[in-house]
C-alpha cells in the first residue's frame, strides 16, 4: 500500500496563534507538515524556526515561487485575508485561513469565488467544529430527535483576549464589534453550521472600560431562516467558558466546553456524554489536507463560509449602533443569496 503524500505547506504569520497551528502537527501528523514561514522580521522567530525546520522569508511572494510549498496557511490580520487568499488561489495553492476569513460578505465571496476558478481548496479555522463536544452536538441536531429547532444559546467568553493582546487588534478596520472577530466567530460559524442562515441581526453592547484592559459585553440576538431564534453573548474580561445549546419541540442538547455534551428528551433523564480530548488544531489542519488530497471535502462548505461571514457582517453593524450613546439596538437583516456555481 502506498504511503499517503504529506502536504508540504508555508505558515504565513508566526504569531501566537501562528505557531499553535506549527506545534499542532509538526512531527506529529502524517497528513501535513511545515516547511517554510513567512513573518516581517524573521530573526524574531528565528529560533522557532530552527527548532521546527522552517525556512523563514519576510516576502509572501517568494511562497508563491516556491513549487516546494504546496500550500499555504494564513495566520494573518484580518485584512490582509482576502487578498493574499486570491493571489494563493491565482497561484493555484490551496489556503487554509484562519477565522474569520473576511470581515464582509462581498470580500467573503471574492475570496471563494478565487478559489473556486483556480479548482483550489479552502478551508477556513473555525476549530471548535472539531471539537468532540460540538461534533456529537451537530450529529444530535441532525438526527431529528430534538423535533422542530425553536432556540439556540451560545456563549464563549475569554478573558485570553487581554493576555495575549496584539497592537493590530486594537485597530477598529482589524476588530469591529467589541468581541465578534476574535470569539465570537466561533459562536456564529456554530449557530450557521446547526440551524443555518441567519435572516436578521439585533445587538446589544456595553464598555464599561477601554484601558488599560477592556472590559465589554456583547449580547446578539437571531433570527434564523428556518424559523429558530437565538441569542449570543460574550464577556471579554472573565475566565474562559463556552456553551452552544439547541432547544427543539422534543428536548435539548447542550455542548459545554470542549468535551461534553449533554442530552435531555421529553420523558427522559438527562444524558451527559463525555468524550477524550482531542487536538481540534491538528484535526481541522489534517481535514484540510485531506480535501485537498480529494480523500474528504473540507466540513466548512463554500456557502457555509460565506454565510457565517454575512452574520458576522450584520453583527458587527448592529453591535456599531448599539454601542452609540444616543442610539437603540438596530434590526439588520440579511438578504440571502446562494453562491452561483459555474
Amino acid at each position: 500500500m502506498a504511503t499517503p503524500h504529506v502536504l508540504n505547506a508555508a505558515i504565513v504569520g508566526l504569531g501566537r496563534w501562528g505557531k499553535n497551528l506549527v506545534e499542532s502537527v509538526q512531527g506529529k501528523s502524517a497528513g501535513i507538515r511545515f516547511v517554510r514561514g513567512m513573518v516581517r522580521h524573521p530573526e524574531a522567530v528565528a529560533d522557532f524556526a530552527g527548532r521546527h525546520g522552517l525556512v523563514l522569508t519576510p516576502r509572501f511572494q517568494d511562497l508563491l515561487d516556491d513549487d516546494a510549498v504546496e500550500a499555504l496557511v494564513l495566520a494573518t490580520p484580518h485584512g490582509l485575508h482576502v487578498e493574499q487568499i486570491v493571489a494563493a488561489a491565482q497561484a493555484g495553492k490551496p489556503v487554509f485561513c484562519e477565522k474569520p476569513l473576511a470581515l464582509s460578505r462581498i470580500e467573503a465571496e471574492r475570496a471563494v469565488e478565487a478559489c473556486a476558478r483556480a479548482g483550489v481548496v479552502l478551508g477556513v479555522g473555525h476549530d471548535k467544529r472539531f471539537w468532540p463536544s460540538m461534533m456529537e452536538l451537530k450529529r444530535v441536531v441532525d438526527s431529528g430527535c430534538l423535533g422542530t429547532l425553536l432556540h439556540v444559546e451560545g456563549n464563549l467568553s475569554n478573558e485570553n483576549s487581554r493576555t495575549a493582546y496584539t497592537a493590530w487588534r486594537g485597530l477598529p478596520s482589524e476588530s469591529p464589534g467589541g468581541c465578534l472577530t476574535a470569539t465570537g466567530i466561533h459562536i456564529l460559524d456554530a449557530f450557521v453550521n446547526l440551524l443555518g442562515p441567519a435572516r436578521q441581526v439585533t445587538a446589544h453592547y456595553q464598555l464599561r472600560q477601554r484601558a488599560p484592559d477592556c472590559v465589554d459585553t456583547t449580547t446578539v440576538y437571531f433570527e434564523f431562516q428556518g424559523g429558530a431564534s437565538g441569542v449570543l453573548t460574550s464577556v471579554r474580561p472573565t475566565p474562559v467558558f463556552f456553551r452552544v445549546h439547541v432547544f427543539g419541540t422534543n428536548g435539548s442538547a447542550e455542548a459545554r466546553g470542549a468535551d461534553d455534551m449533554e442530552l435531555r428528551l421529553s420523558g427522559k433523564p438527562a444524558e451527559r456524554r463525555s468524550f477524550a480530548p482531542v487536538d481540534a488544531l491538528r484535526y481541522e489542519l489534517e481535514a484540510f489536507a485531506d480535501a485537498v488530497a480529494g480523500r474528504a471535502a473540507y466540513p466548512v462548505t463554500p456557502q457555509q463560509i460565506i454565510e457565517t461571514v454575512a452574520t458576522l457582517e450584520a453583527a458587527i453593524r448592529a453591535v456599531g449602533t448599539a454601542s452609540q450613546p444616543t442610539a437603540g439596538a438596530e434590526h439588520v437583516s440579511l438578504l440571502a443569496r446562494p453562491l452561483d456555481r459555474q
